[in-house]
């Protein structure tokens, strides 16, 4: 027997989360593809679905599995689509599986930028409840080196638009990216700006720089010094001990020397105790063995 395929081209990627949930491409690939760290979309170019692919792939999914509750959208940025094509897709979701409860995709910032919050609410309004983001920081002299496209201000702003909206998001703190030195600054400035939001999850990754990545040449020719493992243990218990919002904390990544999770406030203490006794007992050489056998995120 033949089974029916779905339309995935290039590298797929969900969080962890996600996991249980039927996944849907609608893009591929990444519209800005030019940050320093980064190698997750490396070689595949950015592209929209037609609808008429998406509306294969959910005439395959209504017949595999008619009662999906819970979707997700692939492609490194999907949010990028402007507000009448997600418009467009999220009747089509709810044409096709009348069962769904809700979906959601990454987002950039800038994605965020040229919806207002009535479309945002109207979005959330059919079932849209979640989207990731790659912040990975908030410190600006960082972002700039990193080439993100945007600043803390724009974090602050386009952000605040989603809790308006009602909207549920999750970011991602890139642990160790200012490289060494900087852990501290850039884990006060992000904290700074968090604290003036509600991210659901703050999901805490830390640095591993592939070859494919702009950032690995900069490695090689000594113009970037990564942040040794202790100080983004350290960074890490910066950001934690400056947060005072309620939210949870995923930082159990493979790329995370030290998994932690927990519910701020409720877990903080724990969290910073078991910061304090891994940078007081772990050896610098062991951690980073363990950074260097990380092959794939």
């Amino acid at each position: 027997m033949i089974y029916p395929q779905l339309h995935f081209d290039g590298q797929i990627w969900r969080p962890p989360y996600e996991a249980n949930s039927q996944l849907l491409q609608v893009t591929s690939g990444c519209t800005w593809n030019m940050c320093k760290f980064c190698s997750l979309y490396h070689g595949t170019p950015f592209r929209m679905s037609p609808i008429s692919e998406i509306e294969e792939d959910l005439n395959v999914i209504r017949q595999w599995q008619p009662r999906a509750r819970r979707l997700y959208l692939t492609g490194a940025n999907p949010f990028v689509l402007s507000y009448n094509k997600l418009m467009d897709i999220a009747i089509l979701l709810r044409k096709y599986l009348p069962d769904m409860v809700s979906f959601g995709m990454f987002a950039r910032v800038t994605d965020i930028a040229p919806k207002s919050v009535e479309e945002l609410k109207n979005l959330r309004h059919m079932k849209l409840d979640n989207i990731n983001i790659g912040m990975e920081t908030a410190h600006d002299p960082t972002l700039e080196h990193m080439n993100k496209g945007y600043h803390a201000l724009d974090i602050l702003e386009q952000l605040s638009k989603l809790d308006e909206a009602g909207i549920r998001y999750n970011i991602v703190y890139l642990n160790g990216l200012g490289g060494k030195g900087q852990g501290i600054e850039s884990a006060v400035a992000t904290a700074d700006v968090l604290n003036r939001l509600n991210p659901f999850i703050v999901n805490i990754v830390s640095l591993t720089i592939f070859p494919e990545s702009r950032l690995y040449k900069e490695l090689q020719d000594g113009t970037y010094i990564e942040e040794p493992e202790i100080e983004r243990l350290i960074e890490i218990k910066t950001l934690i001990n400056n947060l005072n919002i309620k939210t949870n904390i995923l930082s159990n990544h493979i790329s995370n020397t030290v998994p932690l999770t927990g519910i701020l406030p409720k877990d903080k203490a724990t969290i910073l105790r078991q910061l304090d006794k891994a940078i007081a007992e772990s050896p610098e050489h062991e951690l980073q063995a363990y950074r260097n056998s990380v092959w794939h995120l």
